[in-house]
């Protein structure tokens, strides 16, 4: 017998079931060690988990382009908003310029974090990130009548070190015939950020339902309930080929508000 096997013998089973428990512990340990090691490994898509948009083994999948829609208000389609004095901010609850009025809702904060889908998800600085949506009512400012005169729930700002921006606004509305949504145009830099030409991506963010439930279930939105009766991800006429890119993590409730949060891979 090996001089350490002696180590152990004079405490009995009493010892030989504690040396056992310790091993098996040591061992749980090492397993929970090792598959920790390894979740930076799984995906990319919309799961962050570094918390600057990069998974760990250099990948993720650009994000879909999306159609702007018809109330973008960056000049491809009416007013320029891009152009407007004030524009650039993180809080877009409020209209800016000669325009006066605040859009009423749910309080939402949203974190874009924008990565390199052509090198290795890198966070991208210095680009400019333009963000859109309609109010409580369902309603665009800019565009939809009683608001043709704001320009609230708009704003472009600048990312970060992280690649990332992040908007103060409130919950979106459900309208009928689309899912809860936001929109988003990504600009080389902010310098060049007032014009819909000079965009080098556009997407949506989608919402998910059970957060939608609960802000829809407030004053305010009660029309937004029986628009998301009738309508989903797969139905959806921009989410229906796949949303798992664009869908945000949202957490929160509707005392303290809501935090969106969504990687967006773009190719550069």
């Amino acid at each position: 017998m090996h001089e350490h096997d002696h180590e152990h013998d004079d405490g009995g089973l009493a010892q030989d079931l504690k040396l056992l428990r310790a091993s098996m512990e040591r061992r749980a340990l090492l397993r929970f060690a090792l598959g920790a090691s390894l979740l930076p490994l799984i995906g990319c898509g919309g799961a962050d988990t570094s918390g600057d948009g990069t998974t760990g083994d250099g990948t993720c999948s650009r994000i879909p382009t999306e159609t702007a829609g018809p109330y973008p208000g960056d000049g491809s389609n009416g007013p320029n908003v891009l152009t407007e004095t004030g524009i650039v901010r993180s809080d877009i609850r409020t209209s800016v310029g000669s325009a006066s009025g605040t859009a009423a809702g749910i309080p939402l904060t949203v974190t874009l974090t924008l990565v390199n889908a052509s090198g290795t998800c890198e966070p991208l600085q210095g680009y400019a990130i333009y963000l859109w949506h309609c109010d409580r009512e369902g309603r665009y400012s800019l565009y939809s009548s009683g608001v043709t005169s704001q320009n609230y729930l708009r704003g472009v700002q600048e990312t970060d070190a992280n690649g990332q921006v992040t908007f103060t606004t409130i919950f979106p509305a459900c309208y009928s015939g689309r899912w809860p949504h936001i929109h988003f145009e990504i600009y080389p830099a902010l310098a060049s950020a007032t014009k819909a030409g000079n965009k080098i991506a556009t997407s949506q963010l989608a919402l998910p339902k059970a957060s939608c439930d609960e802000v829809y279930a407030t004053t305010g939105y009660s029309a937004s309930v029986s628009n998301l009766k009738q309508v989903s991800l797969s139905s959806d006429n921009v989410f229906s080929d796949g949303a798992d890119t664009q869908l945000a993590t949202v957490t929160g409730n509707t005392t303290d508000g809501y935090v969106a949060k969504l990687n967006v891979p773009i190719a550069v």
